[in-house]
């Protein structure tokens, strides 16, 4: 991390019409990018290397693997290129650059939020009691998942089909209007207060949908838990009981995690909307890009420290490698 601030500062020396808010800007971007971007591919690795070793997969893996693509996406289509276009590494936004970027990382962040839900949920189901009716539910939901994944791509890319009609450039020399909102290389300019409040409205009940269906999943794995843990008092629990339990406690934590940056990027688009004129400055669309990038960052962290499966996964690849580069030097020397 040292190493690449360095060579960002020389970066800001070849251009002196860089800003230092640009430069900050810019660090913030690549540490998400420099985080999310390693994370989520060692736990997109590790669930194809279980897929390769097992020839199959668990329910729940096949949701954590679609939300670890999702969360990808983000980091990549926002964190990275938000990274080289503050350093002016390459145009990126232009008109359909713009277009392109905000609506994949409209569509894959609402992508996450969702699926950061049927994992609550399904979890949910996991720890009903075998024989009840939410274990029936738990095998139906299992059975038709491709098809709950389809319909979440084909509501995230519907909503989030305005940025493709109303984003463009600041670079073509379009002047910020009303009913626009800045996003530092982009604008979203809105044909009316309607239309912006409309869309507004949608995105926000978009987010706040599943946040409160994914809190009330939680609570309950909660109050389950609490339960349990009475009844059990004294008695020792079998590695299956254990391994649900871990699972639901990653579970809540990337639900609690979720909760809290998700609130603020929502708080701050309700504050945008309320605002009558265009704000000439990026800041507010700024932190709420970072806030929601972050889970994007961070869950990967979660899911890894948690998930005994790809936790081993990584440290036997680890390990292999390690006795690799340790052969290869011996034979050398």
């Amino acid at each position: 991390m040292i190493v690449v601030t360095i060579i960002l500062r020389d970066l800001l020396s070849i251009s002196p019409g860089m800003q230092s808010t640009e430069f900050v800007r810019g660090i913030l971007y690549l540490s998400l990018a420099v985080v999310g971007a390693p994370g989520n591919t060692c736990v997109i690795l590790a669930y194809f290397i279980l897929l390769y070793q097992e020839k199959r997969l668990l329910p729940a893996d096949v949701i954590i693997l679609h939300l670890a693509c999702a969360n990808l996406l983000v980091v990549v289509a926002r964190c990275f290129l938000e990274f080289l276009a503050s350093f002016r590494l390459a145009l990126i936004f232009g008109d359909v650059g713009c277009k392109s970027v905000i609506f994949v990382y409209r569509t894959s962040r609402s992508l996450s939020i969702w699926l950061t839900f049927i994992l609550s949920a399904y979890q949910c189901l996991c720890i009903a009691p075998l024989g009840s009716q939410l274990a029936t539910l738990r095998m139906i939901v299992a059975k038709y998942l491709f098809y709950v994944f389809f319909f979440l791509w084909l509501l995230t890319t519907t909503m989030s089909t305005a940025a493709i009609l109303f984003s463009f450039s600041t670079q073509n020399g379009t002047n910020l209007v009303n009913n626009s909102i800045n996003v530092q290389f982009c604008y979203v300019q809105f044909p009316s207060k309607l239309s912006k409040d409309a869309n507004g409205a949608a995105q926000v009940g978009r987010d706040v949908v599943p946040m409160t269906l994914m809190t009330l999943a939680s609570l309950i794995i909660l109050a389950f838990l609490y339960k349990n843990s009475q009844q059990v008092k004294g008695l020792r629990s079998s590695s299956s009981d254990r391994a649900e339990k871990r699972a639901a406690k990653a579970v809540v934590t990337l639900v609690s995690l979720y909760v809290l940056l998700y609130g603020v990027d929502n708080g701050l688009w309700v504050y945008t909307l309320t605002v009558r004129e265009a704000m000439a400055s990026s800041l507010i669309s700024e932190m709420r890009i970072f806030f929601s990038s972050m889970y994007a960052a961070l869950s990967p962290i979660v899911i890894i420290v948690s998930n005994r499966k790809v936790n081993n996964i990584l440290r036997c690849a680890g390990q292999e490698k390690h006795v690799q580069e340790k052969t290869t030097t011996v034979s050398t020397v």
